[in-house]
């Protein structure tokens, strides 16, 4: 397993798959969670206290401030985990750490590793990576 921690911290929790990368700024409502795009296929599902595990980010620069402000009243995702890099979800939580002291770790896991994730199952992540409860 290769896993590249972008932002160190720790969490555990419920995985929840993502079908498509998903852009937090009009996607996401802040303030409980929820998916709120419409068109994206887990519509209705709520990342709150999960591992989130997506593709990749999508969209607008506006985006991290809206995981920067789910992040400090506690509606985000526990973690994220990344098949790419991504910068702007990258900074969402980064902003959070510095701004509210509160940590969203961010990691980037290998295809293999990515594609062994699935909904339902539980994760910790840890600051060398992510394991399998």
């Amino acid at each position: 397993m290769t896993v590249l921690v972008m932002l160190a911290g720790s969490a555990s929790g419920e995985v929840l798959v993502l079908d498509e990368p998903l852009s937090m700024w009009g996607g996401l409502d802040p303030t409980t969670g929820e998916i709120i795009d419409r068109r994206h296929p887990q519509a209705g599902a709520v990342v709150s206290g999960r591992i989130l595990v997506m593709p990749t980010g999508r969209g607008s620069s506006s985006s991290s401030t809206v995981l920067a402000e789910a992040i400090r009243i506690g509606t985000a995702p526990a973690a994220i985990v990344l098949a790419e890099a991504d910068d702007i979800v990258l900074l969402g939580a980064i902003v959070a750490e510095e701004l509210y002291g509160k940590t969203c770790p961010v990691l980037v896991v290998d295809a293999e590793t990515f594609g062994a994730l699935t909904t339902g199952m539980v994760v910790e992540v840890t600051e060398r990576g992510l394991f399998v409860q």
